[in-house]
């Protein structure tokens, strides 16, 4: 049976460490569904696997181009299952982990083509997110599509924008379109969605982004200004630097607000990620009551194997 089990949660929260662990106990691979892990010149700023790490087992869509080459939902997830369907031939199962939630439903259950704005609805938003005005947008989404607003980063006027142009130009809420049922995929899936107390999620993303500075995140950022405007640099630990870099507040401001907006972003991936439990009946929270239900399978499996085996 091909089985794809999917590693997911907030930032911080150790799913490269389970995966990783995981992978070896399977003998497979790891696809990353972190959509800022893709990208060769960004790695401390995304918490890129170590070396090591990625020298212990094989991992797929880390550092594998570069921003100057933008890379859309939908070309991953036609691009994951192609690369599934190659993996699936030397393993029964394989392992996907990654917080971006966006990504995992690409691999899970497909991205619905949304319709495309007309140049003057893209060019009203756009001006209007340049002139300051993202609150009023903000408040247009909340009206519209208030299941959305509930999820989004509000931060990232990108995705705001996006929603509303779907929103205006289909009459429908984004929420319900990206929720829209979509072909099964020719494999099971299994979700574990790992998860720690509160207020150590909190502690792990502080002293991970203290961490992430005293390891050179600032030459990283500086690294990255010639890029400043493209959307994947629109990114929480490098938008914050590119201000102070301006000057528009203190070595220290900048790194409070990572870990303020790393933080808020960790709780979005907790919202996001909740719906998997209504929609999979393989959903784990617990890692232990995962590895049981993953031992009940593979005895079930060896005792088929032996039935056969007697009666042949």
């Amino acid at each position: 049976m091909r089985r794809l089990i999917i590693i997911a949660g907030p930032t911080a929260v150790g799913k490269t460490a389970y995966a990783i662990r995981l992978a070896q106990e399977l003998d497979t691979e790891i696809i990353s569904c972190d959509s800022r892990q893709f990208y060769q010149e960004m790695d401390i700023g995304v918490a890129r696997p170590s070396p090591e790490e990625l020298a212990a087992v094989k991992h797929h869509f880390i550092a594998c181009r570069s921003v100057t080459k933008p890379y859309n939902v939908y070309d991953y997830e036609h691009d994951v299952l192609r690369l599934l369907d190659t993996l699936f031939e030397k393993h029964e199962t394989v392992i996907a982990a990654g917080g971006s939630g966006l990504y995992i439903d690409a691999i899970c259950n497909g991205i619905n083509i949304m319709p495309d704005p007309t140049p003057e609805l893209r060019a009203e938003l756009s001006s209007r997110i340049a002139n300051g005005e993202l609150p009023a947008l903000l408040d247009e989404l909340k009206q519209l599509d208030p299941e959305y607003y509930a999820i989004v980063d509000r931060n990232n006027p990108i995705r705001i924008q996006r929603a509303l142009e779907v929103i205006r130009t289909s009459g429908q809420p984004y929420s319900k379109l990206i929720g829209k049922p979509l072909p099964k995929r020719n494999f099971e899936i299994s979700i574990i969605v790992l998860d720690r107390e509160r207020d150590e999620m909190r502690d792990r993303i502080y002293r991970r982004v203290d961490m992430m500075v005293d390891n050179g995140l600032l030459d990283e950022a500086q690294g990255l200004l010639p890029f400043r405007n493209i959307n994947t640099l629109n990114t929480v630990g490098y938008r914050e630097l590119f201000e102070y870099f301006d000057g528009k507040c203190t070595l220290e401001e900048a790194i409070t607000n990572i870990k303020n907006h790393t933080w808020q972003y960790a709780k979005k991936q907790v919202t996001w990620l909740k719906r998997y439990e209504r929609m999979y009946s393989s959903f784990f929270r617990s890692c232990e009551i995962f590895s049981s239900f993953f031992r009940s399978c593979e005895r079930t499996k060896a005792r088929k194997h032996a039935g056969r085996g007697q009666n042949g």
